[in-house]
C-alpha cells in the first residue's frame, strides 16, 4: 500500500467505478523528457492506494516518446476511453489522442487515428464532453507555445471517439480571467507576457449550468479556476468566475463523487517539479 502523500504525480484524475476509485496522472519524473508509460493506483478510501500498475506502455511501433502527460479514463458505451497527451523528441508538437481498454486498469491500446488536435498545432490535456443531445466533444488546451494567449477549445468527435468531426472551436482565452490571471514569462520569449491554459475539465451542476475548470496562474502561483457556459452547453458563450477555486499554488484537477455522492476536488499540489501529490477537498453540492 501507498499512501496519497507519496504519490508523486501531476494532473490527478479519478475514475469512482465499481465502488472502487481508480487514480491517473502524469509521471512527475518523466513528465519533462522522454517517457514510455502511465499508471494507475486503486483505493477504497482515497488515502491508502494499491499500485502504481502500468497500464499503457509504449511499443516499439507507438510514435510518440515525449511529454505522456494528463491521462483521463472515461466510461463511454460500455468501454473504457483514455485521452492522454503525446508528444515527439523530432517534432516536438504536443497533441491529444484516444486510447480504449476493457477495464480501468487496461491495458490501453491506441483508438484514434493518430491525435485528435491539429497536427499542426501545440496541444494538451483533452477531455472528454457528452453534450444533453448525446454528441461527443473533446476539450483541450491550445498553447501557448502558439498562440502566447493561450485558448480553451473543443472539438466534435466522431460517435465511436477515432478522429475529430468538423474544426475546433474556441471557448475562451487565458487572458480574459481579468480579476486573477497574471501572465507569466519564458527564456525563449524575452519580454512577452505569456498566458498560461492547462487542464480544461467539464462538470454538469445539479441545477443544468454547465461549468468547466481549468488552470493556470495568479497571484500566488498555480490555480484552479471555473468559467460558465450561459447556454449549458460546449457552444455557449463563456463567463469566467471571478475567484478561483483554488489558489495555493496547486491545480490541473477534476471533480469526481465518492460512494457516498459527496462532491470532491482533486488537484496536485504544491506545483513544484518532483514534489507533487495528489490533495482531494470536498466541496459543495454544485461550483
Amino acid at each position: 500500500m501507498i499512501k496519497t502523500a507519496d504519490i508523486v504525480i501531476r494532473d490527478p484524475f479519478v475514475l469512482n467505478e465499481g465502488g472502487k476509485y481508480y487514480l491517473y496522472g502524469t509521471r512527475s519524473l518523466t513528465c519533462w523528457g522522454e517517457a514510455d508509460g502511465f499508471d494507475a493506483y486503486v483505493s477504497s478510501d482515497l488515502e491508502n492506494w494499491e499500485g502504481p500498475v502500468e497500464i499503457f506502455h509504449k511499443t516499439e511501433d507507438f510514435p510518440y516518446d515525449k511529454n505522456y502527460w494528463a491521462p483521463e479514463v472515461h466510461k463511454y458505451n460500455g468501454s473504457f476511453y483514455m485521452f492522454a497527451t503525446f508528444n515527439t523528441v523530432a517534432k516536438n508538437k504536443k497533441g491529444t489522442m484516444i486510447l480504449k481498454a476493457d477495464n480501468p486498469l487496461g491495458p490501453f491500446k491506441p483508438h484514434s487515428e493518430g491525435k485528435i488536435t491539429p497536427e499542426e498545432w501545440n496541444c494538451l490535456d483533452g477531455t472528454f464532453y457528452l453534450s444533453p443531445k448525446g454528441v461527443p466533444y473533446m476539450i483541450f488546451s491550445h498553447e501557448w507555445e502558439d498562440v502566447f494567449d493561450g485558448q480553451i477549445c473543443a472539438v466534435e468527435l466522431a460517435k465511436d471517439l477515432t478522429k475529430p468531426v468538423g474544426e475546433p472551436f474556441t471557448l475562451f482565452s487565458a487572458s480574459e480571467a481579468k480579476t486573477w490571471v497574471r501572465s507569466i514569462t519564458h527564456r525563449r520569449y524575452p519580454g512577452k507576457a505569456i498566458y498560461v491554459t492547462d487542464g480544461p475539465f467539464a462538470w454538469r451542476n445539479e441545477d443544468g449550468s454547465l461549468a468547466l475548470m481549468w488552470s493556470s496562474f495568479g497571484d500566488k502561483g498555480y490555480v484552479e479556476a471555473v468559467a460558465y457556459s450561459d447556454n449549458g452547453d460546449v457552444t455557449g458563450n463563456w463567463t469566467q468566475r471571478e475567484k478561483p477555486l483554488y489558489e495555493e499554488n496547486g491545480g490541473h484537477g477534476m471533480l469526481f463523487r465518492k460512494n457516498d455522492g459527496s462532491l470532491m476536488l482533486t488537484l496536485h499540489y504544491p506545483n513544484e517539479n518532483y514534489h507533487e501529490h495528489p490533495v482531494f477537498i470536498p466541496m459543495p453540492k454544485s461550483i
